[in-house]
């Protein structure tokens, strides 16, 4: 029941006993958002301490007879400690580095292409890293690996503008033709690849190249994925204006940003991420797609809060999966590529055919 106030306004209501003062945010609201938080920061430590535990479980998984008990209490005979310092923990950084950072790549491509059936693998750009791994090769085979991972970049980045530029030239009436249209394009790249690669006796090497395998990666020739790292970085401090580009070319005009730059800074950061991958690791299909989706599935499309949780699932998923190929055929070893290729592609077949609830 309310009491008319005569002396503050004719006509007005005192709020009720215990009422917020209109115009104040209520406190239960304010205490649900910090509440909210809490618990979102809660769960992405949970994460990054499941990734961590991931990591030395992988540094303890191979054929070189290593266990927790004697690094812990030091007792490492010199082969041990060259196999855990020159092979396990680069190899395990390896993993890290490109796992989050092609996960971010296909967060950013997502964002810029507008679609959520485009990644890297998926649209010509790892194709296209590995079509100019090969020519470098062919031309200049003595160039130090920093120049072939800027060639290979090169070829990257226009790979993937010449892919955009064929979905501004053709009408797009489904989601489901963006991709379709990368396949196509990556379908041809790698089929020149492979002519090129066949007439110059390159055919393993190029298949090497192409499926991702981490077995190779020792101290001294992982350091390139440091580069990732820092795109990763790039990506974060540029997530606002990655996402209002996401938003198309007049809306981020209207805002003051020029969307050129945005959408070139974006693809230099896919490009570079790929061509680095490619030539330190090898391809992993599908990688960039999957776990995208699956963290924009729980948590929206907003790219800055979104990017953490990227990084730690693509670093994660692909520990998992190396794990996984380390043991299915021990001692032997299913590449990498291999096992990330059969799940990411299992999760895209699902995605693409996935109804919403009650669409009909």
């Amino acid at each position: 029941m309310t009491v008319t106030h005569h002396g503050g306004g004719r006509g007005q209501a005192a709020p009720a006993a215990g009422a917020p003062t209109p115009g104040t945010p209520a406190p239960d609201g304010r205490e649900a958002v910090a509440a909210g938080t809490r618990r979102r920061h809660l769960v992405l430590l949970a994460g990054v301490l499941g990734v961590l535990a991931a990591a030395g479980v992988s540094l303890f998984v191979g054929v070189s007879d290593l266990s927790v008990g004697d690094v812990l209490s030091g007792n490492l005979t010199s082969t041990q400690e060259q196999t855990l310092l020159a092979s396990r923990v680069p190899r395990t950084l390896a993993i890290l580095l490109s796992g989050s950072a092609m996960a971010i790549a296909g967060l950013v491509m997502q964002l810029l292409v507008r679609n959520k059936f485009v990644e890297p693998s998926t649209a010509g750009t790892t194709e296209s890293a590995g079509l100019g791994l090969l020519v470098v090769t062919l031309a200049a085979p003595a160039m130090p690996l920093a120049g072939k991972m800027a060639v290979a970049a090169v070829f990257a980045l226009a790979g993937t503008a010449l892919f955009l530029r064929i979905l501004r030239s053709i009408p797009l009436r489904s989601v489901v033709v963006v991709p379709l249209v990368g396949m196509m394009l990556s379908g041809v790249v790698a089929a020149v690849s492979t002519f090129l690669a066949y007439r110059n006796d390159l055919l393993h090497t190029l298949s090497s190249w192409m499926t991702g395998d981490f077995s190779g990666v020792v101290r001294g020739r992982y350091e390139m994925l440091w580069v990732v790292g820092v795109c990763a970085v790039i990506a974060y401090v540029a997530a606002n204006r990655f996402t209002v580009a996401g938003l198309g070319e007049e809306f981020t005009t209207n805002l003051g940003l020029n969307y050129r730059r945005v959408l070139a800074l974006g693809l230099s950061v896919v490009a570079v991420t790929s061509a680095v991958v490619v030539v330190v690791v090898g391809g992993l299909p599908f990688l960039g797609l999957v776990v995208p989706n699956i963290v924009s599935l729980a948590m929206g499309d907003y790219l800055r809060r979104s990017l953490p949780w990227v990084a730690i699932l693509g670093a994660g998923f692909v520990l998992v999966c190396d794990i996984v190929g380390r043991l299915v055929i021990h001692p032997a070893e299913i590449p990498i590529g291999v096992v990330v290729g059969v799940v990411g592609a299992a999760v895209f077949l699902y995605l693409l055919l996935r109804r919403p609830s009650g669409a009909r």
